[in-house]
């Protein structure tokens, strides 16, 4: 089978997904049309237009915009379903969605609404296409710890439904361990924790998330190959990465796919996953990213297993419901 069929069949997990943005311009423009929202653009064309990118905050600054046509509970539940179909169709077996209840709570939005939305969407994912999910509430980093110690109270009366807690927005100038007594708490109270680090921060934020916040994965984390006794801690201790190749590439942390250090901590013996993060922000789903990377960087088939193995390791899910994907993916030729 040619290359894309194959990358299509590896059955994977998708664990570095904000939900929000996956939100595509047609829809953004639908959904601003029904709820009587104004946007920034006047077209699908000109939304797209404004996607070049020169760091992570003039995206976040497009992001937050765009993320003003969410209102209603049925908006995130056909944000959330929208995904699910591309992620079916891209041989995502399991995907562990990021939301972020504060960009839409400081707008007025009920935080059950974000979730009762996602939550229904999780249900159809798994009725329609047999995909598993998990839900994980991200605290964004530019507020203070005090205001994501207020997002954690609104959510406890449904913790049940949430699996674990992350860090995300402006990493520059907002190191991990301003929210350290907040991950002590969602620690105590049995989730799991990750955090981005090391996409633009310095490798001394990854230090900070693991040591500081006790995270069980890194999101991105391309700068740990700066710090060569952290390169050596990630792979003892088989620290995930959730890596998100063409997002690194807009947002200019790589000037080009070709130069991404993805192969290099692969082969420094790295828990390297492959990701899609903003994917209507950054051209392409998960598919595209596996795609382009083995094309960029000249990775095997046996090493796209190996990330696809990666991927079902790091989720957040019993052994019990990894085996049959094990088994299909050792199905695959290498």
């Amino acid at each position: 089978m040619d290359l894309e069929t194959y990358v299509r069949a590896l059955p994977k997990a998708e664990l570095h997904l904000h939900i929000e943005g996956s939100l595509e311009p047609e829809m953004m423009f639908a959904l601003a049309q029904r709820n009587g929202v104004a946007l920034p653009w006047d077209s699908v064309e000109a939304t797209r237009a404004a996607y070049a990118f020169t760091d992570l905050q003039s995206f976040l600054d497009l992001y937050y915009a765009g993320a003003a046509a969410l209102i209603q509970e049925q908006d995130f539940f056909e944000l959330a379903l929208a995904y699910f179909a591309r992620a079916h169709a891209d041989g995502v077996v399991h995907a562990e969605l990021f939301f972020d209840p504060q960009t839409h709570t400081a707008r007025g939005v009920a935080f059950a609404t974000v979730l009762d939305g996602l939550e229904r969407a999780c249900i159809e994912a798994q009725a329609q296409w047999g995909i598993s999910s998990r839900l994980i509430l991200c605290f964004l980093r530019h507020l203070s710890e005090e205001e994501g110690f207020a997002t954690l109270e609104q959510a406890m009366p449904h913790l049940a439904r949430i699996h674990g807690v992350g860090l995300d927005s402006s990493e520059m100038g907002h190191p991990p361990s301003k929210f350290e007594r907040l991950f002590a708490r969602c620690r105590e109270l049995g989730l799991h924790v990750v955090a981005h680090a090391g996409e633009e921060g310095p490798p001394a934020y990854i230090v900070e998330a693991l040591d500081r916040l006790g995270v069980e994965r890194i999101d991105h984390g391309v700068r740990a190959a700066e710090d060569p006794a952290l390169l050596e801690r990630l792979a003892r201790d088989q620290v995930p990465l959730t890596v998100c190749p063409l997002s690194n590439v807009k947002l200019c942390v790589f000037e080009r796919l070709e130069q991404h250090n993805l192969r290099q901590l692969l082969e420094a013996g790295l828990k390297v996953t492959i990701n899609s993060d903003d994917p209507a922000y950054f051209g392409g789903y998960i598919a595209q990213n596996y795609l382009e990377t083995a094309r960029a960087l000249d990775l095997s088939r046996a090493e796209l297993k190996r990330i696809a193995r990666n991927s079902l390791e790091a989720s957040f899910v019993p052994e019990s419901l990894r085996m049959p994907w094990f088994a299909r993916l050792d199905a695959l030729p290498d």
